[in-house]
């Protein structure tokens, strides 16, 4: 079975679905989810540094930062395709997508949650979902706006939250623990809800970024050719972009030895800095708005991210309508993400990938591509898919219609990952957007 087919598992008018040839063009987007979830992994379980060099390795260069963004990036299109695509929904359809959109957050910031509990204190990796939830919960406003005005939101978003990061860093309340829980919710709430927003490792502020520029993206024709290679080529170069404005700043216009010039700062601390996340963008020096470090959430290491993933974005979605076959095992993977990052998650609680890193790797990224592939030709969505999705569905058929199960027809087909809403039956060129 191939990627056109694995999107169709999940289809309730089959029929429908394969009248529509625009539909497989987008498997292109479950790909691009695949790619994101393994970066994740990769990012989780692999060594950051070469054990000679003690330099970043080439795979952690690649995923470090720019795999969460393309998750974040690749939400906002979801939302935007399950959403009226390019034409938003409007009145009570509109209130309908708001209120799931609630609902899911709420969902998946309960997983989260939950998952956090079950890590140990001093965890093998810090978890997205309850940053995906206040992420959700902060697009909802923004779902009736063109691509025009999003693109404009994205880039304030992307340049005036790394300020507020910098200027209320060292006065904003923290948390005691690296994966907030629900414990830390109620025990910790100003220092939760610093965290989640500004200061913690994917905080909502910066990252609404990519959620609204995966929204404005989703509001275009995606299934367009032209589209797709305008996505890439303004992505790379965005990327490219900013990554030749950083080195300037950096190292011609003087940034390097201004930063080097700081308290406390040598030159094998700044290399450190520039090389590796730290979670923190320092407020000693306005240069530091010049570095694209992965994790950093500076302007220009936001517009790398983003242009990173709108390459990816754009070439899955070439490769998906004309080589989908191939994409299988992806599709199958980033039609179920958010159970199999869950599992993940969980499998590394005993700590045991620690001993032989490429070994556990391979383990968790073959057991993830076989298992998907056969629960997506079997069930058609994952079990977490499947939950939150009904939750969502029955929510917004009673805004809409007033009763459960009268939403427009209910989901349409292809899958989200679960991070999404579920399509409607007038966005069927949707294979990502539940």
């Amino acid at each position: 079975m191939h990627s056109e087919q694995v999107a169709r598992t999940t289809a309730v008018d089959p029929p429908a679905a394969m009248k529509d040839p625009s539909r497989k063009r987008l498997i292109g987007v479950d790909a691009a989810r695949g790619l994101a979830l393994i970066g994740l992994m990769a990012v989780h379980i692999l060594t950051e540094a070469d054990e000679v060099t003690h330099e970043p390795t080439l795979v952690f260069s690649i995923v470090n930062g720019n795999s969460a963004a393309l998750f974040a990036l690749l939400a906002g299109v979801g939302l935007a395709l399950s959403t009226g695509g390019s034409t938003p929904h409007r009145g009570r359809r509109l209130r309908g997508d708001r209120t799931g959109l609630a609902v899911r957050a709420l969902l998946i910031g309960i997983i989260g949650l939950t998952i956090a509990a079950i890590l140990p204190a001093d965890p093998p990796a810090y978890g997205i979902l309850v940053y995906y939830a206040v992420f959700f919960l902060l697009a909802i406003p923004f779902l009736r706006l063109s691509s025009r005005v999003l693109f404009g939101a994205a880039a304030v978003f992307g340049i005036a939250a790394p300020l507020l990061m910098q200027k209320l860093e060292p006065v904003l309340p923290g948390t005691s623990v690296d994966n907030h829980t629900l414990v830390t919710v109620f025990t910790e709430p100003l220092g939760t809800a610093a965290e989640l927003l500004l200061t913690g490792m994917y905080p909502a502020l910066p990252y609404l970024a990519y959620i609204l520029a995966g929204l404005g993206l989703g509001r275009l024709g995606l299934h367009r050719t032209r589209t797709q290679v305008a996505i890439v080529l303004s992505g790379a170069f965005l990327a490219l972009g900013a990554r030749l404005l950083s080195g300037l700043l950096l190292y011609v216009a003087g940034g390097y030895q201004a930063l080097l010039a700081t308290e406390e700062m040598d030159r094998e601390h700044l290399d450190e800095a520039l090389m590796f996340p730290t979670g923190e963008l320092p407020d000693t020096s306005g240069w530091w708005l010049a570095v694209v470090t992965g994790h950093s959430n500076a302007p220009l290491a936001i517009a790398s991210s983003l242009g990173i993933g709108m390459a990816v974005l754009g070439l899955c979605l070439l490769l998906g309508a004309r080589a989908g076959r191939w994409l299988t095992p992806l599709v199958a993977m980033g039609a179920m993400t958010l159970t199999l990052y869950t599992v993940h998650l969980i499998a590394l609680a005993p700590e045991v990938h620690y001993h032989d890193p490429g070994l556990w790797f391979t383990v968790h990224l073959g057991l993830a591509a076989i298992v998907a592939w056969f629960w997506i030709r079997r069930f058609g969505k994952g079990p977490l898919e499947a939950i939150v999705g009904r939750a969502v569905q029955g929510t917004r058929a009673v805004v809409t219609d007033g009763s459960p199960g009268a939403y427009a027809g209910g989901p349409t087909s292809t899958q989200s990952g679960g991070l999404t809403q579920e399509a409607t039956p007038r966005s069927r060129t949707d294979p990502a957007g539940r």
